[in-house]
Order: C-alpha cells, then structure tokens, then sequence
C-alpha cells in the first residue's frame, strides 16, 4: 500500500499531526510505502511566502482582518464566493504538488491541513487520482473550509466535533472521532519525583506551566510576574529570544525560564495547570498529560472556537488577563476536587494513541 501524508507548513500543528502518522506508519506497519510531504514546499514562490508570512502577520499582527475572513467563510452567502476565488488560486499555485500527486499514484492520502485537502480531494472528484482521501481536522472545531468534494472521511478529534460537518451536509458514515494525532511521548509514564529532581523543583508546590506555542507570544511576562511570588512557574518562550533573555534577567524566584526545546512533554509531566493558547496540537498534548488548561491570546478564528468548544467540555477556561489568571490558578490550588473534576472530564475526551488508532484505520480500510 502507496501512502502520501501531506501537510502545509502554516504553523506547527498541522506539521506535527502529519509527523505523528507518519512515523507511526513507518514504525508499526510492514509492507507499507509511506511518504511525507508539505504542499507549500512544491508551490509557487510568491505563494508559498505570503502563505507563510501573510498568516503569521495576520494572527499576531492583524487579528481583527483575520477574524473578518474566518467568519465570512461560516455564511451561506459570502462562503461560497470566497471559497471558490481562493480554490481557483489554490489549484493554479499548487499545480507541481497535483502533477507529482498524479504521477505518484498513492492509494491513499492524507491530510493535515484544509489546503492539501482541498487539492488532493479535487483530484480525486475530477478522475485525476484514484486515492483514498482522508481528513486530519487538527482543531476542535472544524472550520467550512475543511469541506470538500472527494474527501473519504473526516477524521476529528471529538464525537462533539463532529456536528459543525453534518450541519453542512457530510454524511455521518464519513466522520471518525478518532481524535487528533499527537507524538507518542506526550502518552508515556514518566517518574515525577524523577523529573522534579532533575528541574530542581519544589515537589510541594502547585507548579504552573506557561507556553503561548513557538512564537512565544501574549502576556506572558505579566503572568510570570503575578505568578512568581506563590507559585512555581515553568515558562517556555519558544523563539521569542527577546523574552527568553528578558526573562531570564529578572532572576524570578522559583521561575525556570527555557528557550524553544523539544521536551516540553517532560514540563507537563511536573506541572500542576497549564497557561496556554488553544492550538488544536497543543489542546491535544495537554489532554494526554491530564493538564487542565488556562487559555489566554487565542486567535480570533480557529484558536477562540477551540477555547470555546473546550468550555463546553466543562475543561478549559479563557483568561481575559494575567489578573484573571492568578485567580483561576488560585482557585485550583485551592480546591483540589475541581482540579479533580476537570481530569475526569478530561478522562472522558482524550485519545492519546489517536496516531496508532487513525493508522490501524487506514490499514484496514476502515476510513
């Protein structure tokens, strides 16, 4: 079995839930051909950069712009014309990923990202490519533009998430909550005290994590600040160097400061709460690790519809300050049983082992 796992290289969600498949595809299942692919990597230049670039300017520069084009694409009338301008730019500057795609001939493709869904799933509705299509929607609440023709089945991260698709008209039999795949070692057992030791941590202090994802941004100074004099605080700052040395010159009591690192798996294992923004990746990390979240500085869009589809799920509450945060940190020092509680929902939602469940899938014909 031919398989192409494709993703677009917008953030590092989509990028990371490829990788899990991927891997996992390449480490359990023999007889299985398997590729790994970004669809912005083969693009046409000008596209590819403001692909990038036009989206990390808009979600921290423009959010308002950002938030106007999300929400235009939900309505009956505006959606439609604004899908079917940006498919005709989509298929026009992705032509060498669809010529590679036909010459390739997979026998099932998968995808992380709404672009490569589109365009893989277009070839399929057209004769071009005979492939199963499958749909990894890395977020809790999937957005219209996830929807399209061709597509085989839509693999979402709750049973919760999947009434946004059949409002629109996706039929129940193509939608599998087998949830959003994540890399294994966020579903290890990890020995805390261990851990503890080795960050030279207070084993009898609530331990707050904060991390706003790779561009280290939002309040996090401020949090750190409201936070430091009662708690023990673990603050990743990922690629924002200026506050990583900013940080790290205040000399905050019991505050660890990290850079960008690739153990942030391990910092959960020893925090109490997390502080962070609702990226579906991220949601799906800290659920494994039975982290109740704070969200602060979600995106307009996709970021504040996670944010609300995990309030639903009576797990996640969003801080509208770092004030606002103390206090909620606060409360589940506190009151322990509501810590309690939020694990048990938890319990009831999480799927670690999504990668290995969507991959047994796959290799059973399934979806």
């Amino acid at each position: 079995m031919k398989i192409t796992v494709v993703y677009a290289s917008v953030g590092a969600g989509h990028r990371k839930a490829a990788e899990a498949i991927y891997s996992c595809l390449k480490e359990y299942y023999s007889g299985i051909d398997v590729k790994l692919a970004d669809i912005l990597e083969s693009s046409a230049f000008f596209f590819r950069f403001f692909y990038r670039g036009g989206y990390d300017f808009l979600v921290r520069r423009t959010h308002l712009l950002w938030s106007v084009v999300y929400w235009l694409a939900y309505f009956r009338v505006s959606g439609p014309l604004i899908r079917a301008v940006v498919s005709v730019i989509n298929r026009l500057c992705t032509l060498r990923f669809s010529s590679s795609l036909i010459n390739d001939g997979p026998d099932v493709v998968v995808s992380t990202h709404f672009l490569s869904s589109e365009i893989c799933a277009g070839l399929r509705s057209s004769g071009k490519i005979n492939s199963r299509i499958i749909s990894v929607v890395t977020d809790f609440e999937p957005h219209p533009f996830w929807i399209s023709e061709g597509t085989g089945s839509y693999v979402v991260a709750t049973q919760e998430a999947a009434g946004p698709l059949l409002e629109r008209g996706v039929e129940p039999k193509s939608i599998k909550p087998l949830g959003i795949p994540i890399d294994p070692k966020f579903s290890a057992d990890y020995k805390k005290d261990e851990l503890q030791a080795r960050f030279n941590l207070d084993k009898n202090r609530f331990t707050v994590l904060v991390m706003t994802g790779s561009f280290g941004i939002g309040p996090i100074e401020t949090i750190v600040d409201v936070l430091c004099g009662d708690f023990q605080v673990l603050v990743v700052c990922a690629n924002n160097n200026i506050l990583f040395e900013r940080l790290k010159e205040k000399n905050y009591p019991r505050v660890k400061v990290f850079g960008f690192i690739d153990t942030v798996n391990e910092l959960m294992a020893v925090s109490d709460i997390i502080v962070t923004k609702p990226g579906g990746l991220t949601i799906s990390e800290l659920l494994s690790m039975d982290l109740a979240p704070i969200f602060i500085s979600a995106i307009p869009g996709q970021e504040a519809e996670n944010a609300e589809a995990l309030r639903k799920l009576k797990i996640g509450i969003t801080a509208k300050d770092a004030h606002e945060v103390r206090d909620r940190v606060v409360f589940y020092r506190e009151h322990p049983e509501a810590l309690e509680e939020v694990r048990g929902n938890i319990a009831r939602i999480k799927r670690p082992l999504a990668a290995r469940e969507i991959c047994d899938a796959i290799c059973k014909g399934s979806i």
